[in-house]
């Protein structure tokens, strides 16, 4: 996790430097430009199902039950695809860029509830006792599960540029940057670890989504689960926008195409979300694989490579700067193959 955590932003620093010609508008065009067209387990009583519910419940509406209406594998994301159609035809992202402020106080509240879980549950973690039910062994050979969801979880480089257009201080670029990637790491590592020193039964029964760990009855986890919510709510356009402005500058050579081209890729994205969560809803293994391929080329390929051409065509490329970001590069290339291996 540390070593992910210094990679990404020396990734992303690359595409910000001065070295870099300034007037390209998105990555795409740098990159175009220097290198051509080319399990359920229970934690305590808050984590157990509500042994009271059954199908005996009453009809709610229209003669369904609740379970019958709020199914997570089929009606929750059709409501929640029609739900944010609208929010990704926006022109500006400006009011969610707002309101995705509030997002912090979502981060805020699950450190504070992994940190209160571990209060609570204590430590339940052994490394050396392996007939323990808790034991956790030091290594183990699926490491490039997290390698890969890693990747994913630091990649913002496609649309870095895109964030840092409209600073007031450029030259505070790299500076903001480190501090960002590091309140991040603190972020993942911080959960990560209190949550799963804390899980008091074998840590293979942990969910890959860690709000499933609890029962949905569970008053704080629900709190986390509509803070997360919202704050997803407010990412999504914002992700919308970025994928939006990339395609439309290259392809339209503007940002803004019209609406009728917004609104179909807005069908396109909320579609496959949905045909995501309904078919496939391993978000583990989702993050993982995406990761690793998009990671491979934007996270590590692609960066190293501009930063190297620029370099050339400065003068100032050297023996060393070559063999750190070509090993920057091999490491992407062998978290791909490695996830197959997983």
């Amino acid at each position: 996790m540390f070593r992910q955590a210094l990679a990404a932003p020396f990734s992303s620093m690359a595409i910000i430097s001065d070295n870099v010609d300034p007037n390209h508008v998105e990555f795409s065009e740098i990159c175009r430009s220097y290198l051509g067209r080319a399990v359920h387990c229970e934690m305590d009583k808050s984590l157990q199902p509500d042994k009271h519910l059954n199908s005996t419940q009453p009809p709610i509406l229209f003669g369904l039950r609740f379970d019958q209406i709020w199914q997570l594998r089929f009606t929750v994301p059709i409501l929640l695809a029609i739900v944010t159609f609208p929010l990704l035809n926006f022109k500006s992202p400006t009011f969610f860029t707002k309101f995705n402020v509030l997002g912090t106080i979502s981060v805020l509240y699950v450190l504070l509830f992994n940190g209160a879980r571990l209060i609570k549950c204590g430590v339940h973690i052994s490394l050396t006792d392996v007939d323990s039910e808790v034991y956790a062994a030091p290594f183990s050979m699926n490491f490039p599960a997290l390698t890969g969801t890693l990747t994913l979880s630091y990649f913002i480089h496609n649309c870095i540029l895109t964030i840092l257009r409209h600073q007031e201080n450029p030259k505070n670029n790299t500076r903001d940057l480190c501090i960002g990637f590091a309140l991040v790491a603190c972020s993942y590592i911080f959960v990560a670890v209190t949550f799963y020193i804390s899980f008091p039964f074998p840590k293979s029964c942990i969910h890959d989504n860690l709000l499933n760990n609890f029962s949905a009855d569970y008053p704080y986890s629900a709190v986390a689960r509509i803070l997360i919510l919202f704050q997803l709510i407010t990412i999504l356009p914002l992700i919308t926008f970025f994928i939006r402005t990339q395609l439309s500058q290259f392809v339209f050579k503007r940002p803004y195409p019209g609406l009728g081209y917004v609104m179909l890729l807005s069908v396109v994205v909320v579609t496959c979300g949905a045909l995501i969560a309904i078919l496939y809803p391993n978000i583990g293994s989702i993050i993982r694989y995406v990761g690793a391929i998009s990671g491979m080329m934007y996270s590590y390929a692609l960066p190293c490579l501009v930063y190297m051409r620029e370099a050339r065509i400065q003068g100032t490329l050297t023996p060393l700067k070559i063999v750190i970001h070509t090993f920057i590069i091999a490491f992407g290339v062998a978290n791909l193959i490695s996830q197959f291996f997983v």
